[in-house]
């Protein structure tokens, strides 16, 4: 049948319910665990049939239900609370209270995938999760922000596993009908659609809404009917192998995103990119501001360079996307006009001049190149960063490349239990989410009763054994299963045991089977009558990684083992609602990557904010958070080059801690029935977690550490017809034209040594400027521990002043080096542009003697 029409119908909700439709059309009743309630307590089990979707589960409720429910004074009286919170954290408007009222644009935060809610499956893995969390906390902190991605037909794929314990892959489609998802429209009611130029057809482009608390989340589709089968392709998964499609979604993602936000009459004054795949926004950001402001092309750029914040998340080169020139240009060409420079110039701007492959476009390279800040996601991922990206800046000492870090948090009140959550109400105050910052606030976690936090973890330990056995269930029911293997799923797992929890994508550097190299050593304690432990496993392996799909059914195959029968699953299909269960309900967070190479690893401090204590590898964002009041560390911060050896030393030390620290003390009961000194760990694990790595705190550190400064600099560069950028262009060029004549000799000290601690000496060095003037420079002098002949440690740069003008251009300089610690150490001079100018780290611009 061809032009098939489409309709849905809704029940009809009594006007007294009338609120529930407008709050299944927001995605804040997420994480608001009254809003949650408000839903689940209508029909626990078609809550869960409809996978905790409202929009599906009302299709699914009686119109008689609802009836009864307009009678009910309870559900009204529930209903009314979370109205009012809803008005109070939703619509209000915002005042000169607030602490973000100073935008007078928004910020655009940009991203491939945002894990928002399982019932929305628009994400992949973690750093979509971060995205959906970064906008939940914008929404609470009243940040003006909008986010921009694609909606996905298909999604990330479902993972089924066959008898044999083999990842396969399903994509089923997502009903339009039961995502909570508007077209977007402009202000005079018009629906947004646009065309972008393809390399061979056009795309057709149209734009959704969805509102994310305060927040609006817009995403671009392809999935129509004007389109041939190849560009709707664009929006049918997230993620493709194919490189001509991976670009076309990239393209849609920074060029598209940024067309729609003009048509919706949004002018950000800030873009962030939320890793590579977003870069392609600079270009279209660049011709957007040179015809609103009328500068030519250099100017533009300089605007959004200062303007855009751009966040890694990939501490591995290989997982950063390159497209190859003859796929980009086809794209490029139709900006030639628009910017008034050649497609070739603009493919420029994503290569490092001199690289060996210099017909490749990085979008790393692209987006760091038009970004004034850019930041890994944790203190160690920053260092990993500066290393592999160093070479775009090949005269900078590697620990001054400017690659910042903010550490990822989480969004608290997504991932902490209903349990925990109360008990955080009650003693913490009922915005406790809000004022985790608090040390005051935090140090109230202490107040907790033993008892009470023990049975909210007896309580989420049951809950996520439960939701397993349930899960099995319904795998035998659609398989027709005997009722004998049926009654067996009663046995499986033990509520009352050591839970050990493992769930994260399966690569193989994050090393699931670590536990596994001792068979011995890891079936004496699986396997133990006095101290049991289990192990529950989660997570997909990439469609093409058949490495990471072997480490998933070998973890299969040993549990099938009979020994180890009903103390270890792998729990299929890993979502956020698996993911919520395992980080609340596990007792242990085991996390085994090959140092450095997790850059963050967020899901380790949802489940420290529930109480659930680590024991991992001293990466990502633990070695941030460790200590041995909330959890253990496995060996220390050694890296290896032999994996073999590092795995045998890494897996020894992981049964060392097992055996001899974690389990005696979760079994340690020599004060009644419950383990005191574990449970002291839990409280400083909470206290960690919330204290230090909340994503509101996260949302604030980027406010304050880039947003503000972003648009401060917006605000001045447009103002007064651009002036300050022109200025700041023309500088620009006249550093780059005259930066070659630059030279400077040799410091020299005017006593040789050695020296004790508390003298000072004085160091010159003389300077050939040119025609540059010496208030446009620095001269400073870098000191630091010695390494080796040819490099320092601890750098500190300490500025030299003009001591002498020798004429010519050429100037002495001079500072004092004041001996505070003992040691070996060395020093040189270098030219860079003056700090005020902006252009301190443009590479090319700096001059060692």
């Amino acid at each position: 049948m061809n032009s098939i029409q489409m309709f849905q119908v809704f029940p009809k909700v009594p006007e007294k319910l009338a609120f529930l439709e407008k709050l299944l059309r927001n995605l804040w009743w997420s994480w608001r665990i009254d809003a949650v309630e408000l839903f689940r307590r209508i029909n626990p089990r078609l809550w869960e049939k409809s996978g905790h979707n409202p929009m599906l589960f009302l299709t699914l409720l009686s119109q008689k239900r609802l009836e009864e429910l307009s009678c009910d004074e309870g559900y009204l009286g529930h209903l009314n609370r979370v109205e009012r919170l809803f008005d109070r954290q939703v619509l209000s408007e915002i005042s000169e209270s607030d602490s973000f009222n100073i935008y007078k644009n928004s910020i655009a935060y940009f991203s491939m995938e945002f894990g928002i809610h399982e019932s929305l499956p628009l994400f992949a893995g973690g750093l979509g999760v971060l995205a959906g969390d970064h906008l939940k906390a914008a929404s609470d902190l009243k940040l003006p922000m909008v986010g921009v991605g694609l909606l996905y037909r298909f999604g990330y794929f479902h993972q089924i596993l066959n008898h044999d314990g083999w990842q396969q892959e399903a994509y089923p489609e997502t009903d339009i009908f039961h995502i909570p998802v508007v077209r977007a429209k402009d202000s005079s009611g018009k629906e947004i659609r646009f065309v972008i130029k393809g390399a061979n057809e056009d795309i057709n482009v149209v734009v959704w809404e969805v509102k994310v608390g305060r927040i609006k989340l817009y995403l671009l589709d392809t999935n129509l009917a004007g389109n041939s089968e190849k560009v709707r392709q664009i929006t049918a998964r997230l993620y493709q192998a194919s490189s001509e499609i991976r670009l076309a979604q990239e393209i849609l993602l920074g060029i598209g995103g940024m067309r729609a936000l003009a048509l919706l009459g949004i002018f950000p004054s800030v873009c962030h990119m939320n890793e590579g795949h977003c870069s392609f926004l600079s270009i279209e950001r660049i011709a957007q501001i040179m015809e609103k402001y009328s500068v030519d092309c250099g100017t533009a750029k300089e605007i959004v360079r200062c303007s855009n914040v751009f966040t890694t998340h990939t501490p591995v080169a290989a997982g950063h996307d390159e497209f190859t020139k003859d796929l980009v240009l086809p794209y490029l060409k139709n900006f030639e006009k628009r910017l008034d420079v050649s497609a070739e110039e603009i493919f420029s701007w994503g290569v490092v001049a001199g690289s060996e492959h210099d017909n490749l476009l990085s979008m790393f390279v692209l987006g760091i190149k038009i970004a004034k800040e850019c930041n890994g996601v944790s203190m160690l991922h920053g260092k990993v960063a500066r290393k592999m990206w160093a070479f775009i800046w090949p005269d900078l000492p590697e620990e001054e490349v400017p690659i910042g870090y903010i550490t990822n948090g989480v969004h608290m009140t997504s991932w902490v239990s209903i349990e925990n959550a109360i008990l955080f109400e009650r003693y913490l105050g009922p915005d406790w989410y809000a004022k985790s910052s608090d040390l005051k606030v935090i140090n109230c976690i202490d107040q907790i009763y033993d008892e009470e936090l023990w049975r909210a973890r007896d309580m989420s330990r049951s809950r996520l054994v439960r939701a397993y056995r349930n899960i099995i269930l319904k795998n035998y029911t659609k398989e027709n299963a005997p009722k004998s293997l049926m009654k067996q799923v009663e046995s499986v797992l033990d509520p009352d045991i050591l839970t050990i929890g493992f769930a994260r994508r399966f690569a193989t550097y994050k090393r699931a089977d670590l536990i596994l190299r001792d068979f011995e050593r890891f079936k004496n304690m699986v396997c133990s009558k006095e101290y049991p432990v289990q192990f529950i496993f989660a997570g997909k392996a990439h469609p093409k990684d058949d490495a990471g799909k072997e480490l998933i059914r070998r973890i299969v195959e040993v549990s099938k083992v009979p020994e180890f029968k009903n103390r270890i699953v792998f729990i299929e299909d890993y979502d956020i609602n698996i993911a919520r269960l395992l980080v609340q309900g596990a007792d242990v967070w085991l996390n085994t990557p090959r140092r450095p190479f997790e850059a963050c690893g967020t899901s380790g401090i949802k489940a420290a904010a529930n109480g659930v204590l680590n024991v991992s590898i001293l990466d990502g964002w633990w070695c941030e958070g460790y200590s041995d009041s909330c959890g253990w560390s496995i060996g220390t911060e050694q890296e290896y080059s032999d994996n073999v050896y590092q795995d045998d030393v890494e897996s020894q030390a992981l049964y060392n801690v097992l055996e001899n620290d974690v389990i005696p003390c979760f079994y340690d009961r020599d004060y009644g029935d419950i383990p005191l000194n574990w449970i002291k760990m839990m409280k400083e694990s909470i206290k960690m977690a919330l204290g230090r790595f909340s994503a509101h705190s996260m949302v604030v550190k980027y406010e304050e550490k880039f947003y503000s400064s972003a648009q401060k600099r917006f605000e001045q560069f447009t103002s007064n017809d651009c002036k300050e950028a022109l200025e700041m262009v023309k500088i620009s060029k006249r550093m780059s034209m005259l930066w070659g004549n630059i030279s400077i000799e040799q410091p020299v000290r005017e006593a040789e040594g050695p020296f004790k601690v508390g003298e000072s000496f004085c160091i010159t060095s003389i300077v050939s400027l040119g025609k540059l003037m010496p208030e446009e420079v620095d001269i400073e002098l870098c000191m630091g521990r010695l390494k080796d002949v040819d490099s320092l440690s601890d750098i500190l740069a300490k500025q030299m002043d003009v001591k002498e003008d020798l004429g010519d251009g050429r100037y002495m300089y001079s500072c004092f080096v004041d001996c505070i610690f003992a040691g070996r150490y060395g020093f040189t001079s270098r030219v860079m542009p003056k700090s005020e100018l902006g252009l301190r780290y443009m590479p090319g611009l700096i001059t060692w003697a």
